[in-house]
């Protein structure tokens, strides 16, 4: 079930759609491997899916807006295990050889199937609930900082932060299920910088000369990470004068946030005035990015964001699903900024970093 409208490619690409540009970051295969035998790298990451499998059980199985969720969520584990099994056999099978996209694309293709829509919903709402209650505390945390250029790192250190809050990761998954997630410790706990890729420096004084006139924002995941992580930062862009788009899935997927759900969220954050903590929000707009995944293929996105994105002067791609497994080579036509936190070892391995290490990667045009 994808989007209900034709999908067009995001304008600012400078690789043309139909020749180089591919939504995968790392390379799964190549031209001489044997087709019908699964590299080591896709063994890899049909064993990730394969370990991800116990924790949407449970969580489809807590989902009560579904009758017989028990049953339905065994025959989605049943179901998706037969799929990944499968390509272990034969790379082509089901509409392979398998990545990243395929692979998230059939776990939500199969959870529909048997009747799940959104089996996240629930801690969702309850984490989004706890952090519109510390968002003026965190937001305000960040105005008492009087030097521009610490208060920028503040805000960067709050998107990694909020980035932790990611029920994709089966290891996260767990630990978030035990003992939930401290916005503030998650802050202090990052690992120290210089990170995996670290271009903040060269982001930093960029931002000083306050040059970008529009940004694009494709957002990742719900709770902590939309709000006490990206919109104290797109808040302080509207601040400065900059008009701010934050894209957002149209469907649910994992905990990401939806567009509904966004514009929910910003109309709780609000004041009466129609402000964020005493930001005008009128240069604030919400688009539907027409996406389905945790991870996106820039060559299909809703005409609406295409639209909207065309003449903006700066895309970030937030989180390790855009930002880094699918899009961290993706050239534009304008700045870009790849930002989340790595989460997966096999993530870490390929760019030769640690797990929970920090991707910071920012290109700027020279017009």
């Amino acid at each position: 079930m994808e989007s209900s409208e034709e999908l067009v490619a995001i304008p600012l690409l400078t690789t043309p759609i139909e020749s180089n540009y591919r939504a995968c970051t790392i390379p799964y295969r190549f031209p001489s491997d044997n087709p019908k035998k699964p590299t080591p790298t896709e063994l890899s990451w049909i064993d990730l899916f394969l370990n991800s499998i116990p924790s949407f059980r449970k969580r489809a199985e807590s989902d009560e807006s579904v009758p017989d969720a028990h049953i339905r969520a065994e025959k989605f584990a049943q179901r998706y295990t037969e799929i990944l099994e499968d390509f272990k056999k034969d790379p082509e099978s089901h509409g392979g050889p398998p990545d990243c996209i395929l692979l998230c694309r059939l776990r939500e293709q199969v959870l529909r199937e048997v009747g799940f829509r959104d089996i996240f919903k629930k801690v969702k709402d309850e984490e989004n609930a706890k952090a519109i209650s510390l968002f003026e505390d965190v937001v305000r945390l960040n105005d008492a900082i009087e030097d521009g250029i610490k208060r920028v790192e503040n805000l960067v250190r709050g998107i990694f932060a909020g980035n932790v809050f990611d029920l994709g990761s089966a290891q996260l998954a767990e630990l978030f299920s035990k003992d939930g997630m401290s916005f503030l410790a998650s802050c202090q706990n990052l690992v120290p910088r210089p990170w995996v890729i670290d271009d903040l420096d060269a982001f930093i004084l960029k931002w000083s000369r306050k040059s970008w006139k529009k940004v694009v924002i494709f957002v990742d995941n719900s709770g902590a990470d939309i709000i006490l992580g990206i919109l104290p930062f797109a808040r302080e862009l509207l601040r400065r004068g900059t008009q701010v788009v934050l894209a957002a899935n149209e469907l649910p997927s994992i905990n990401d946030v939806t567009y509904h759900e966004l514009t929910e969220i910003i109309s709780k954050l609000k004041d009466e005035r129609g402000q964020l903590v005493g930001v005008d929000t009128s240069n604030l707009l919400i688009a539907n990015s027409g996406n389905d995944l945790p991870v996106i293929d820039l060559s299909r996105i809703s005409q609406e964001l295409a639209y909207l994105a065309s003449d903006a002067d700066l895309v970030i791609l937030e989180g390790m699903g855009r930002g880094i497994e699918t899009n961290l080579y993706a050239q534009f036509k304008c700045d870009s900024l790849k930002i989340g936190m790595v989460k997966h070892p096999e993530v870490a391995q390929f760019l030769g970093g640690r797990l929970y290490d920090c991707v910071f990667k920012f290109n700027e045009v020279l017009s």
